[in-house]
C-alpha cells in the first residue's frame, strides 16, 4: 500500500475504491470494463452501510482469539508436518499422507467453503474444522497408511472451510475497523494478516522446540562415515547405510510428541468456541434465509476463477506458495538437515526459520502502506530463486551448521513475504467475495502441495529444485502481469475522470 497523499503511490486497494467511486457518475455501460477486472460487487462499499457490526475493542479482541487459536492449532500440525518425512519414511507414508491432505484440500475448496460458511458462519466454521486436525495428531501415534490416509482426508476436507472462513473474518473486521479509525481499507487488511503471520509463524518456534527436546539423544551418536545428502540426495538414500541413524528414534518419544500435539489441537478448538464472535456479513445484512446445497452454490469457487483476469494471473504464485513450503517441510528437512545434522536437529533449525518468518510478516505487513507490494514481491523473488540455486551447489555438511540456519531465516524471509502479501491482494481485490476467492487461494495453493509431496518419494532433490524454479520463473512472470493490469485500469479511470 501507498499512502493516498501521493496520487502515483495509490495502493491497487485504494485505485479499485477511487476507480469505483468514479464510475458511479458515468453511465452503466461504461462500468463493465472496471467491474470485470476488479471483480466489484454492484452493492455498495461498506462505508455506504450502516454501521460496523462490532466496536473497535471487540475487533481486536477477536483477532487475537483466532491468532491464538491457530497458533494452538498449527504449532501441532505445522512441526508434525516437518517432522513426516524424516519419521514415517517406511513405505513412504509421511509424503503419501501429505500429499493426500492437499489432494483432499483441493476437493474441498472445489465444493465446501461457501457451503459450509454459510450454514454455520465463520466462527462455528472454525472449530469444526480443526477436528480434522485433532484426527491427524491422534493418527501419528500408530503411522500405518490404515490410519494416516483416512485422518489425512478429513483434514484436507476441514482444512478448506477452515482457512476460507479465518480469511473471510479478518477481511470482514479489517474492513469494519477501516471505518471506525477512518484509514485506509488495503492498509488494514494487510496490518491485520502481519498479525496474523506473525502468531501463526511463530508456531514454528514452540512446535519444533518440543520435537527438538523431546528427541535429543542422549549422547552424538552420528557416525562420521560419508552420507549422501543435499541435491543429490535421493529418496533410497533415507533408508540405506548410515544415513538411517539420523532418521530412527524410540516410539516413546515418538509418542509423547504426538500427544502433546494432540493436546494443542484441541485446545485450538476450544479457545475458539467459547471466545471468538459469530459476525454476519456485510454482504450477508439483510439476507432472510440460508442458500441451499445447489451446483450453483458447488462450483462457486470456479466461477470465480474465470469472474476477473486478476484471478487467473495470480494462479502460478499461489501454485509456487504451496510448492515452496513443501519443499522446505519435504525436503529441506529430510535432504539437508535430518540427513546431514540428524533428525533431532531439524526443529532448532526450523526454529530460525519460523523466527524470521514470523518477525517478517508482521514488519512487511506495517511496511507495505509506505512502499507498496511490489519491492516485497522482489525481495522474495531474489531470495527464494537465490537460495534454490544454492541449494543445487551446495554440499551440506554437519561443520557447516550455522549455515542451516541462515538458509532457513532467508527462506522464512521470502516465505513471510508470499504468504502476508499474497493473502491482502486476495482480500484486497476480491473483499466482495471473500470466501470464493479465499476457496481458489486455498485450491491453488493446495495443488502445489499435493503434486510437491506426490512425487517426494520418486525424484531426487536436485530434480525438485529445478522443478521450484521453474514454478518461481512463471510466478515472476504473472505477478508483474498483475501489477499491470492493475496499473492500466487505474490510469484508464482516471483518464475517464478527467
Amino acid at each position: 500500500m501507498r499512502r493516498r497523499s501521493s496520487a502515483a503511490s495509490l495502493t491497487r486497494g485504494a485505485a479499485v475504491m477511487e476507480a469505483e467511486k468514479t464510475s458511479q457518475s458515468l453511465p452503466e455501460g461504461k462500468r463493465e470494463p472496471l467491474d470485470a477486472i476488479f471483480e466489484t460487487d454492484k452493492v455498495a462499499d461498506n462505508t455506504e452501510k450502516d454501521a460496523p457490526g462490532m466496536t473497535k475493542g471487540q475487533i481486536v479482541k477477536n483477532l487475537l482469539i483466532i491468532c491464538i487459536g491457530f497458533t494452538f492449532l498449527f504449532t501441532a500440525y505445522n512441526s508434525m508436518a516437518n517432522l513426516q518425512t524424516s519419521l514415517n519414511k517406511e513405505e513412504g507414508v509421511g509424503a503419501w499422507s501429505l500429499s493426500t491432505i492437499y489432494v483432499s484440500l483441493i476437493v474441498s475448496c472445489m465444493f465446501l467453503p461457501n457451503f459450509i460458511i454459510d450454514r454455520l458462519g465463520c466462527k462455528w466454521t472454525i472449530p469444526l474444522s480443526m477436528i480434522g486436525y485433532i484426527l491427524y495428531m491422534g493418527a501419528n501415534m500408530y503411522a500405518i497408511k490404515a490410519t494416516m490416509i483416512p485422518a489425512s482426508i478429513l483434514l484436507g476436507l476441514g482444512a478448506a472451510p477452515l482457512w476460507s472462513a479465518k480469511c473471510t473474518y479478518l477481511t470482514q473486521v479489517g474492513v469494519w475497523y477501516a471505518k471506525i479509525t477512518a484509514k485506509d481499507k488495503d492498509a488494514v487488511i494487510n496490518m491485520f494478516f502481519g498479525i496474523f503471520f506473525l502468531f501463526f509463524q511463530s508456531t514454528q518456534i514452540w512446535g519444533n522446540l518440543i520435537s527438538s527436546l523431546v528427541f535429543a539423544p542422549e549422547s552424538d551418536n552420528s557416525t562420521s562415515n560419508e552420507k549422501v545428502c543435499g541435491a543429490d540426495f535421493c529418496p533410497d538414500d533415507a533408508t540405506e547405510g548410515n544415513n538411517t541413524d539420523n532418521f530412527e528414534q524410540s516410539r516413546t518419544k515418538v509418542y509423547t510428541v504426538c500427544g502433546i500435539y494432540l493436546g494443542s489441537a484441541v485446545m485450538a478448538a476450544i479457545v475458539v468456541s467459547l471466545l471468538l464472535d459469530q459476525i454476519v456479513l456485510d454482504k450477508e445484512s439483510g439476507a432472510g434465509k440460508k442458500r441451499k446445497l445447489s451446483p450453483k452454490l458447488l462450483v462457486s469457487t470456479f466461477k470465480h476463477l474465470f469472474s476477473s483476469p486478476i484471478q487467473a494471473l495470480l494462479i502460478p504464485i499461489t501454485i509456487f506458495s504451496g510448492v515452496e513450503q513443501a519443499f522446505l517441510q519435504g525436503d529441506f528437512t529430510k535432504s539437508y538437515i535430518s540427513c546431514s545434522l540428524g533428525i533431532w536437529n531439524l526443529g532448532y533449525v526450523m526454529i530460525c526459520y519460523g523466527v524470521t518468518d514470523a518477525i517478517c510478516s508482521i514488519l512487511f505487513g506495517r511496511l507495505v502502506q509506505y512502499v507498496g507490494h511490489i519491492p516485497f514481491f522482489v525481495l522474495a523473488f531474489i531470495a527464494l530463486g537465490g537460495l534454490q540455486i544454492t541449494f543445487l551447489l551446495w554440499s551440506p555438511n554437519k561443520e557447516q551448521e550455522i549455515l542451516f540456519y541462515v538458509f532457513a531465516g532467508l527462506w522464512g524471509l521470502g516465505d513471510a513475504v508470499i504468504q502476508t502479501q499474497l493473502n491482502a491482494l486476495y482480500g484486497n481485490f476480491f473483499s466482495n467475495n471473500a470466501e470464493a476467492a479465499f476457496a481458489n487461494y486455498r485450491l491453488w495453493e493446495s495443488l502445489g502441495f499435493a503434486v510437491t509431496y506426490a512425487y517426494n518419494d520418486y525424484l531426487c532433490t536436485h530434480t525438485k529444485l529445478y522443478i521450484c524454479l521453474g514454478c518461481l520463473a512463471v510466478s515472476v512472470v504473472c505477478y508483474f502481469s498483475v501489477e499491470l493490469v492493475a496499473h492500466r485500469a487505474k490510469k484508464h479511470s482516471a483518464n475517464i475522470s478527467t
